[in-house]
């Protein structure tokens, strides 16, 4: 095995850099066409993206609103079915406590008669 001097080493150093250095310098600029037209790619991918996400939003948006439009549809449709049961109540109320009332009539009048 040969040993390397300081010299070499410092040479094998500088060789180095200068390959880092020129690979560096070959990269293309941001004013290249094909940097530009990577990035307007890239533009476009986001902006789609962007637009198919405002379009889920405005569906879920519509779900929501039409969930809720049928729920205030429910509600008020059993509101207006307790009210009618409440009325139909109060009515059966209302004729059992008059058919009572005749009943004991008529009792209170046979006994009358009977007498």
């Amino acid at each position: 095995m040969k040993q390397k001097d300081f010299g070499e080493r410092l040479n094998a150093a500088r060789d180095a850099k200068q390959a880092m250095a020129a690979k560096f310098r070959q990269r293309p600029g941001p004013d290249d066409p094909a940097v530009a037209e990577r990035r307007a790619a890239r533009t476009a991918v986001s902006a789609a993206r962007d637009a198919r996400a405002a379009e889920r939003e405005a569906q879920r948006l519509a779900e929501n609103a039409r969930i809720a439009a049928e729920r205030e549809a429910l509600a008020a449709e059993q509101a207006e079915q307790d009210k009618r049961a409440a009325a139909e109540k109060t009515e059966n109320e209302i004729r059992l406590g008059a058919e009572r009332k005749a009943a004991r009539d008529a009792r209170y009048a046979a006994r009358k008669a009977r007498k």
